[in-house]
C-alpha cells in the first residue's frame, strides 16, 4: 500500500469512519426495505407494489439502478433522504424520511469516484441491500 493511502486508512479508522466498505449490513438493508419500500416498489424491487396504481408516476424498477454498470450512490441516497424530492412521493422520499435519519452515528459510504460519503446508518444499509438486488 502507497504511504498517502495508508495514511488516509489510518485517519479514518482513527477518526471512527472504519473502512467504507464494511460500513453496511445489507441483511438489515432487506428488512427497512419490506417494512418501508415494498409497498410501492414491490417485495423484488420491480416497482409493482401494492400501492403503485396509485402514485402519481410510477415507481421504477430498482433493480435496473446499475444497469449502465455503476449503482448511482449519490442519486439513490438524495432520493431516499429527501435532498431531491421526488414529485410522485409529494415530497421527502419515504414520507416517513424523518425515520431514515438514524441515530446521529452516521457511516461511511464509497460514493462517486470512490469518495467517502457520510450517510445514516439506516440509509447506508438500505442501499447495500438495493446494489444487491438485481432482474
Amino acid at each position: 500500500m502507497r504511504r498517502p493511502a495508508r495514511l488516509f486508512s489510518i485517519a479514518m479508522i482513527a477518526a471512527g469512519l472504519g473502512p467504507p466498505a464494511a460500513a453496511q449490513d445489507a441483511e438489515a438493508g432487506a428488512a427497512l426495505y419490506g417494512d418501508f419500500c415494498a409497498v410501492c416498489h414491490g417485495m423484488a424491487g420491480q416497482g409493482d407494489g401494492p400501492m403503485a396504481g396509485a402514485l402519481t408516476v410510477a415507481p421504477p424498477d430498482l433493480t435496473m439502478l446499475a444497469e449502465d454498470g455503476e449503482f448511482p450512490v449519490l442519486r439513490v441516497a438524495r432520493q431516499i433522504d429527501g435532498r431531491d424530492p421526488l414529485v410522485a412521493h409529494g415530497g421527502e422520499m419515504p414520507l416517513y424520511g424523518q425515520w431514515f435519519e438514524g441515530d446521529g452515528a452516521d457511516v461511511a459510504m464509497t460514493g462517486p469516484g470512490g469518495q467517502p460519503m457520510m450517510l445514516s446508518r439506516p440509509i447506508a444499509d438500505l442501499i447495500a441491500y438495493l446494489m444487491e438486488i438485481k432482474s
